[in-house]
């Protein structure tokens, strides 16, 4: 959906403060041992978003028409200020992820999970701008990334779903590198 100019970069203010203040909220009543567990939420909670981030981006934005009428918009503008309301993404990660995992186990796996998964979403808004907007040296990770992304939006199929990673893809084999 076509945002303002603050309201696409709002990601890049809310979700740092989000992550920190859920780190220092945990850090604040977690037990010392508890810290291996919260540790290991958070990298499950970066590996849950990608798999999560491939899920969306190739099912509900392709194939779901409201979704993919405003994906589309990105399609045909992309460096324009389109993408998610900060506000409804992360009112889909805290009431979508964090409260009932908090509900269901320990805020300690719940905020450490969700910590990891907004700390990959905040990777990959970071990575999407950067491929759209930024110029990018050759070899680098960024590059890769913005080369993989602009297949997305050029070949003439469907691929390369993955921003942050080109994992899922490979997996399910929806991957396309030219060389």
């Amino acid at each position: 959906m076509r945002l303002s100019r603050l309201g696409y970069y709002a990601d890049f203010l809310v979700y740092p403060f989000l992550v920190l203040a859920l780190f220092a909220v945990a850090s604040s009543r977690m037990a010392p041992h508890a810290w291996i567990e919260w540790v290991g939420a958070s990298v499950a909670g970066i590996a849950t978003w990608t798999l999560a981030e491939y899920i969306f981006h190739r099912f509900v934005l392709h194939d779901f028409p409201f979704f993919g009428r405003l994906h589309d918009a990105h399609h045909a503008d992309p460096t324009g200020y389109v993408g998610t309301p900060t506000w409804l993404s992360a009112a889909a990660i805290l009431f979508g992820i964090l409260l009932p995992l908090w509900w269901g186990t320990n805020f300690d796996l719940a905020s450490g999970l969700t910590t990891g998964f907004m700390a990959g979403y905040l990777w990959y808004v970071g990575i999407h701008h950067a491929v759209h907007h930024w110029q990018i040296r050759q070899g680098t990770y960024l590059f890769c990334a913005k080369r993989r992304h602009a297949l997305h939006h050029f070949a003439r199929q469907s691929c390369n779903f993955g921003v942050s990673s080109g994992f899922w893809d490979r997996v399910f084999r929806t991957g396309f590198e030219t060389r």
